[in-house]
């Protein structure tokens, strides 16, 4: 069975006006605390009277890709509360301070063992050699698949199993949700949605899996942020309304003329006659991303900081984005 679904931009329509009232949610990658983050905001932005769970589209990489399974299938609060009531937990070395890090949609648990690397110096060095965005995910495909060459290893088990503790379901839902990822073979992009013939925590634990190569299958996939930078918006492509969560702040490490930069995605957008919005951690709480965004001990406040922008942000952007977002119960 083939168990990836490659994205073939040609299946997507670009036309606006063929989905003059659809909307689309994207949810960007950014570590423990921008997951904290995320579901944070949109807890805000419910709490306040809108509704962004009931999106048409709902896009999820990395970190965003756990946020977008949790979101369909447990309410906003919920999330929030078992954020804010989980037992404390230690705070860590950040990232790439010498160790491996974790996966970056990890929420707790460690990443599957693999040798000791500094993650931020080798990845910027691979973009720094690299040619252009495909021979980069070539590039972190072939590392990843040097750095763990077994597939189906006890390590990924491990991985597979935190992975879905944390998803309320793991049934996909009926709801489009496409999940990103890279193929580490061939460096192909890779979108999972629930046609793909994947399991719901297979196609999460592949997003988050940042250096490591997961397995699915005979394939072997690596981190959704490395498709089109951590958002990957450019898939809500034919939506009228997209809202875009992004932990980074819409930072990139790629070069511009590469296109991946979330301002260039959003620029495409509204070229095509999509209205965007994007929503950014505040200059208060933009410090717990970054090298801070493993720290596990950084969630709650980042959740928290996520709830109050989206309480004070939910008026304005219903009236900017002028969509038909479902209205939450007050």
């Amino acid at each position: 069975m083939n168990h990836s679904l490659q994205f073939n931009p040609e299946t997507i329509s670009h036309d606006v006006s063929e989905h003059p009232s659809r909307t689309a949610l994207v949810l960007g990658g950014g570590g423990s605390t921008g997951n904290a983050w995320l579901i944070g905001v949109i807890a805000g932005l419910f709490e306040a009277g809108l509704d962004v769970t009931k999106a048409d589209l709902i896009i999820g990489t990395s970190a965003g890709s756990t946020a977008a399974a949790q979101i369909t299938s447990a309410t906003p609060a919920q999330l929030l509360t078992a954020i804010l009531d989980a037992a404390p937990q230690a705070r860590t070395a950040p990232a790439g301070s010498g160790r491996g890090p974790a996966p970056a949609g990890s929420s707790r648990g460690p990443a599957p063992t693999r040798p000791t690397v500094n993650y931020l110096e080798t990845t910027g060095a691979i973009i720094a050699a690299a040619k252009d965005a495909a021979d980069m995910r070539r590039r972190m495909g072939t590392w990843a698949l040097e750095m763990d060459p077994t597939p189906h290893s006890a390590a990924q088990t491990q991985w597979r199993a935190t992975v879905a503790t944390r998803l309320p379901s793991q049934l996909w839902p009926e709801r489009r949700i496409l999940i990103t990822a890279v193929d580490a073979q061939t460096g192909e992009p890779v979108v999972f949605d629930r046609h793909s013939g994947v399991d719901l925590a297979d196609a999460v634990a592949a997003s988050c899996s940042s250096g490591f190569a997961y397995s699915i299958g005979s394939g072997r996939y690596i981190d959704g942020g490395y498709r089109s930078n951590a958002e990957n918006a450019d898939l809500a492509a034919g939506y009228s309304q997209v809202l875009v969560l992004s932990p980074f702040g819409g930072r990139s490490r790629t070069p511009a003329e590469w296109g991946m930069h979330l301002a260039t995605q959003v620029d495409e957008l509204r070229a095509s006659g999509s209205r965007v919005e994007t929503i950014f951690p505040d200059a208060d709480s933009e410090k717990m991303f970054g090298a801070n965004a493993m720290d596990p001990s950084l969630r709650p406040p980042a959740a928290r900081a996520g709830y109050n922008q989206g309480r004070t942000l939910a008026g304005q952007l219903t009236v900017a984005l002028q969509a038909p977002w479902p209205v939450s119960p007050q």
